[in-house]
């Protein structure tokens, strides 16, 4: 069934290239492809509402690129490219390609052939900026939290470069260019292939866990699944044997839970799930890779995936450290935003500056209730001085009215920790150390107020200063120990990358995938199926 797919692809991507080919030499060797007198205006007139197209083609005095037989090249590059762009997870059906060939054939005067010379440029110009930079042009306006913004394309550049340079090499270069694009990419025709043969195979009742030892039909139906998945060689065994715990634990930790070798509930959820809801994932993440074209990545840079509920150093491609996060609540304002910057410095013995959102809807009410509450917090006043609170009559505040900030002076119990790692941003999120431990055992850990808490904040510390200090322990403990809050420069910026990834290859080659605890995943696809993109319903 495999090869009976890749041969309908093949096949359906080659049948509209013949195709294409063909109206191409016919229209080469037809009497429309001589000049008529009336093209370069017809051009001017097509390309005006473009600035991008109107400039392209004045600079080059209207000589077209599409629509001469000296243009056969650029055209089947373009075809070509176009028919492969659902594996690209795009609206294939927005650029028209099917139509633009058979207008090569129909071509009557001069000015049909300016007007589809401009729409093959506009083609262009519409696949390179969905393949390059995203479907989708305002993440934000899905969820706010999004905050990338797709990078501007120079479309001029673009065009120059695909009229003078190789076209099919151009158009190589569109994509993301990073590995995991291309491993994503590759996941998704194996996810095809799947849909082509049923799928996984039938699901296991969700009954109770089942666990090392068990016989009987749910676990025959778990082996079957695993083996579909790709996580147990071929077996005859009817018994949960060590095997089968094995294939267990190794897919509990490609998707993000307790590597106990028991197919609990959870786990049996998560084996269930359909491939389409595989492929929907794997689509969005490569959509989202598209959003961060222009993205300085750094050779060193912070990975910190929300919904792996991960911190990671990456030093030239490879893990250097890696930490268990906690993450914002899902809830409007306090969901963690995805978005990339830059660390600057590490805080050392900080101070805890409440939010206002905190103060006025947590803390005000405390307030209001006993005076004496969270007397850990001080209050402080508009020029900065620290406000004692007896005789103040909280209840004549609302949110407002009140006229203090907050503020947690440095210690054990701050709710920052003993160190926070900023990268001055307008969403006032950064990375920190937290005294309550407890919430990094859970297995889902979206809990704070959208900072990101770390498990192991002094070793992450230590692995940042390692490349400006042949001590860098020593230096973050003379710090340390002075009690006060005080300012540790990196003498290198840092890129940090908040990104939401629920599909993601490691470095195993498998894709790992993540439940989408705020639901973007979601409201991505729904954005990119308005969009024209559409799962392939391929037929055995």
């Amino acid at each position: 069934m495999l090869e009976a797919m890749r041969a309908a692809g093949q096949r359906w991507i080659w049948t509209r290239l013949f195709a294409a080919l063909l109206l191409i030499v016919g229209f080469a060797a037809s009497p429309a492809s001589a000049q008529l007198s009336g093209f370069e205006q017809a051009l001017a007139e097509a390309a005006s509402a473009d600035p991008a197209l109107a400039e392209f083609y004045g600079n080059r005095s209207y000589a077209p690129i599409w629509t001469t037989g000296a243009d056969a090249g650029r055209r089947a590059a373009l075809f070509a490219a176009l028919a492969a762009a659902p594996s690209h997870g795009l609206p294939a059906a927005r650029y028209g390609a099917e139509a633009l060939a058979v207008r090569f054939g129909t071509l009557q005067t001069e000015r049909d052939r300016a007007r589809l010379e401009a729409a093959m440029s506009a083609a262009l110009l519409s696949y390179a900026r969905d393949v390059q930079v995203g479907v989708v042009t305002n993440p934000a306006a899905i969820e706010e939290g999004m905050v990338r913004k797709p990078a501007r394309q120079d479309r001029l550049a673009i065009l120059e470069a695909f009229a003078t340079g190789d076209p099919a090499e151009v158009l190589r270069a569109l994509p993301p260019q990073m590995p995991e694009y291309g491993q994503l990419m590759r996941a998704k025709f194996d996810i095809e292939a799947a849909m082509v043969r049923g799928g996984w195979g039938p699901e296991v009742a969700v009954q109770g866990k089942i666990e090392p030892g068990a016989s009987g039909p749910r676990v025959i139906a778990l082996r079957d699944r695993l083996i579909a998945l790709g996580y147990l060689g071929r077996s005859a065994s009817a018994s949960y044997d060590l095997p089968m715990q094995q294939a267990v634990q190794m897919f509990q930790l490609d998707n993000g839970l307790l590597a106990d070798g028991v197919a609990g509930e959870t786990t049996l959820r998560e084996i269930n799930r359909a491939p389409e809801d595989r492929l929907r994932a794997i689509v969005v993440a490569m959509e989202r890779l598209r959003w961060m074209y222009g993205t300085e990545w750094g050779q060193r840079h912070v990975w910190v995936n929300i919904p792996d509920y991960h911190a990671k150093i990456i030093d030239d491609g490879k893990v250097t450290f890696s930490t268990v996060t906690v993450v914002g609540q899902n809830l409007k304002d306090t969901r963690t935003p995805e978005f990339s910057d830059f660390m600057e410095h590490l805080v050392i013995n900080p101070s805890w500056f409440v939010p206002r959102s905190i103060t006025v809807k947590e803390y005000l009410p405390m307030l209001q209730a006993d005076p004496n509450a969270v007397s850990y917090l001080q209050l402080i006043d508009g020029s900065g001085r620290v406000i004692p609170r007896d005789g103040l009559d909280f209840t004549q505040f609302n949110g407002n009215t009140f006229p203090f900030d907050m503020k947690q002076a440095p210690s054990n119990s701050n709710a920052l920790g003993l160190v926070k790692f900023m990268f001055p941003n307008p969403h006032n999120i950064y990375l920190h150390d937290t005294p309550s431990k407890s919430l990094f055992a859970r297995e889902t850990r979206a809990f704070s107020h959208g900072c990101i808490r770390l498990q192991q904040p002094f070793d992450f510390a230590y692995t940042l200063l390692a490349r400006q200090s042949s001590d860098p322990k020593g230096l973050f403990a003379s710090y340390l120990r002075t009690g006060q809050e005080s300012t540790l420069p990196l003498d290198l910026r840092v890129p940090v990358h908040l990104v939401y990834f629920t599909a993601w290859p490691n470095a195993k080659g498998r894709t790992e995938f993540r439940r989408d605890i705020y639901g973007r995943d979601q409201a991505i696809y729904q954005a990119l199926q308005n969009a024209g993109v559409a799962l392939p319903s391929w037929q055995s």
